[in-house]
């Protein structure tokens, strides 16, 4: 194993700079996902650190030394790709063995070790099957075999469930953690897809325009947001967020229309008069008269639950309710939120305003109170 330090990262194409100074700290066994939308810099900052791309500044260490001027395979590191990357003309156990064959290894002690990863991953009945004779799942173990084999300090994995179907994605999510608690290797993982972010990691990164937005465990990311993109990115669906005022004295926020919603004061105890962005869960939302007052919009069915979209004071707001709801479009809406769940923010820089942390069973002892113009 070994742990990952990465200073000042920096990436630029000819005047675009992509990756804007990153610093991230990975400890030895720990699994990290980087998170960001297509385009945000998070697959070339996993290439910078296997060393397939070169950083313009910075330094970037694996285990304690410093690998600017390192050729790929002299850094440790074994990657898997979002397209598989096997030999077509090459059995399972050639695909898995190939690296081990190029180094020299015996074929005898090759083959037991191709068996063992193969039957680690639930391969060993196909491993004289090329690969466009497998399911994708099959191949993408196939993949993660070839990178096991080779007993890494660090696996990086660039999207690698991209390719999949979504009851496939589940299965290899399941395998995927249950291989990293397994081995115990250091591992950082590539994804635009928030579920297995959240389904995966020990602490994610979430990464736009090149930028660290906020680093923390999930649970950290969905509760507490440090930005405005961080709020509406995670989750699904992500924070309602909706401009207002904040009148500290009173305790209250008041939106664009003149209503007002109050807030935990005791949570917030430092923020000043004036323009803020207001945040709270879908599932902090609840149907309540003399409430929040809207209209209805449209409803998602999920089952068991409904996702009720519905505009207030001029803002989208998604309430995730159990049971069936019934509304016809236009019809009046009444939500109410209670204080604790009112999350603030900075409404220039959307980051998240200085406010006291407490165990979210405390904060929930607040009684719901909504303020009406």
């Amino acid at each position: 194993m070994a742990d990952i330090a990465l200073r000042d990262v920096r990436k630029t194409y000819g005047k675009t700079e992509v990756v804007h100074g990153v610093n991230l700290d990975i400890a030895h066994g720990e699994l990290v996902v980087i998170l960001g939308p297509s385009g945000c810099g998070k697959s070339t900052l996993l290439r910078m650190v296997a060393g397939l791309e070169g950083i313009t500044a910075g330094e970037i260490a694996i285990g304690g030394k410093v690998v600017n001027r390192m050729e790929p395979r002299e850094r440790g590191c074994a990657m898997v790709f979002q397209n598989y990357a096997l030999y077509p003309h090459m059995t399972v156990a050639e695909n898995i063995g190939y690296a081990m064959k190029i180094a020299g290894m015996p074929k005898a002690e090759r083959k037991e070790k191709v068996g063992k990863v193969a039957a680690s991953l639930g391969l060993s009945e196909f491993l004289d099957r090329k690969p466009g004779q497998l399911s994708g799942g099959q191949r993408q173990r196939v993949a993660m075999g070839r990178a096991m084999i080779r007993e890494p300090k660090v696996f990086l994995y660039d999207e690698p469930l991209s390719n999949l179907d979504a009851r496939l994605r589940v299965a290899m999510r399941v395998e995927i953690r249950k291989l990293h608690q397994r081995l115990g290797t250091t591992t950082l993982f590539v994804t635009h897809d928030q579920v297995e972010a959240m389904t995966l990691a020990d602490r994610i990164v979430v990464m736009n325009k090149g930028v660290v937005e906020q680093v923390g465990s999930p649970t950290d990311v969905y509760q507490r947001p440090e930005t405005t993109y961080v709020a509406g990115f995670i989750g699904t669906p992500g924070l309602n967020l909706l401009p207002a005022v904040a009148d500290v004295d009173a305790g209250i926020v008041t939106l664009r229309d003149g209503q007002r919603l109050a807030y935990d004061r005791g949570r917030w105890p430092d923020i000043g008069h004036g323009p803020v962005t207001i945040g709270f869960r879908a599932e902090a939302v609840s149907l309540a008269p003399n409430g929040l007052s809207g209209r209805f919009d449209f409803a998602e069915e999920l089952g068991a639950a409904q996702l009720i979209h519905g505009t207030f004071a001029g803002e989208t707001v998604v309430a995730h309710l159990s049971g069936s709801n019934h509304f016809s479009p236009g019809d009046p809406l009444s939500f109410r939120v209670a204080p604790s769940d009112v999350q603030l923010f900075d409404a220039e820089t959307g980051h998240r305003l200085a406010g006291e942390v407490r165990p979210a069973a405390e904060t929930r002892k607040a009684t719901p109170i909504l303020v009406k113009a």
